[in-house]
């Protein structure tokens, strides 16, 4: 066969293999208000990730002492998600270490590294297609400017499903996009959902459907659809190069609430967001399926912070917002707000450097406050 023709086989199997996938997006929900015993899972993850998810453990022990204790609540140690266990064994999440995960309910997990310029999958891609965790929900609140932000990035496909599988050809290289309407669909309603809910009355498609008209066209279409199933919420459509330059504009930024995205975009847009709000190590991510959920920092895993000495300085607040988002998730409402609550009330400053407090000095004052 022809490189061309081995090219043309190869996107075949792709396309069946999304096929496949669709047909199998819809999984029973996890009811955490009955569920009598719920088991996080806690992953440390690759660079400044054991450092800030030691803080982050500490935390969720004592806030959820009673329930540790009773056994209501198990916190299960998930070992073997790190760059050098998945580089030995060539797997972006060791087979063994994907049980251990697929008998937890929820994640918390430290930053992973994914190795530049190879074939290997991020963890991350990897998890969210194995556990369905469609939606990339990440809040950002600047509440001096009347900013309460929250976005919904479509998690489980776009640019990053087929991300390492495209098709390279002598002089050509191809990556492939992927929409579909069951994917676009549960996002949106997923978004509009929580708009009703918090009362929240705007919701902003972002994409670039101007250019994208296959996949970012569908997605607006698809958006626009179940927007009409919610006619007390203003939707409305910008492209994300000018949604950017939105976001940075003092005259108009707190009018936005509720934003609805493809993956690429999403991931993008919301270090923007976060970088708004005081920097990327300060806000969280919850990424949301039906039967599983994983809550993270938004960062990365900071090698160059380990590199200079300074991964003790790391800052958990990303972390440790995230674990609040958990804690909502799982019902634990009261404990979320309580730390919510004492990281405001914190005076003691992280700023990632030595001019300000180490990330475990940061969390022996927090623990103090709870």
């Amino acid at each position: 066969m022809t490189e061309m023709e081995l090219a043309c086989q190869k996107f075949s199997q792709l396309l069946q293999e999304q096929m496949e996938r669709i047909s199998h997006m819809n999984q029973e929900k996890t009811d955490f208000t009955t569920k009598p015993v719920v088991t996080i899972g806690l992953i440390d993850g690759d660079g400044i990730g054991p450092i800030i998810m030691e803080q982050a453990t500490q935390v969720l022990h004592k806030l959820l002492e009673k329930e540790i204790a009773q056994g209501s609540v198990v916190c299960k140690k998930i070992e073997g998600l790190t760059i050098e266990n998945r580089l030995a064994l060539g797997e972006s999440v060791p087979r063994q270490v994907l049980e251990e995960i697929k008998s937890c309910d929820v994640l918390l997990k430290g930053p992973t590294t994914t190795p530049m310029g190879g074939t290997m999958e991020s963890a991350n891609v990897t998890l969210r297609r194995e556990l369905d965790l469609y939606a990339n929900v990440r809040p950002v609140s600047i509440p001096e400017e009347g900013i309460d932000w929250i976005f919904y990035r479509e998690n489980t496909e776009g640019e990053y499903v087929l991300g390492s599988r495209g098709v390279e050809l002598p002089g050509l290289a191809m990556d492939f996009k992927v929409t579909t309407d069951a994917g676009t669909r549960r996002i949106a309603r997923a978004a509009f959902e929580y708009a009703k809910n918090n009362g929240k009355n705007r919701v902003s498609i972002v994409t670039k459907a101007n250019i994208m008209k296959k996949t970012d066209g569908k997605f607006t279409a698809i958006c626009h659809e179940v927007a009409k199933d919610y006619p007390e919420i203003q939707t409305d459509d910008w492209y994300i190069d000018i949604m950017t330059a939105n976001l940075v504009n003092p005259a108009i930024r707190n009018q936005f609430q509720v934003f609805v995205l493809p993956n690429l975009y999403g991931d993008i847009i919301t270090d923007e967001a976060a970088q708004i709000q005081g920097g990327v190590g300060t806000a969280g991510s919850a990424n949301m399926g039906d039967r599983y959920a994983m809550f993270e920092a938004i960062h990365g895993s900071a090698p160059r912070m380990i590199a200079e000495g300074l991964g003790d300085y790391a800052n958990p607040e990303s972390i440790l917002k995230a674990l609040c988002l958990l804690l909502r998730h799982i019902c634990r409402g009261v404990a979320a707000a309580q730390l919510e609550k004492a990281m405001d009330a914190c005076p003691v400053k992280v700023t990632g450097d030595k001019t300000g407090a180490t990330a475990r000095e940061y969390t022996k004052k927090l623990l103090t406050l709870l």
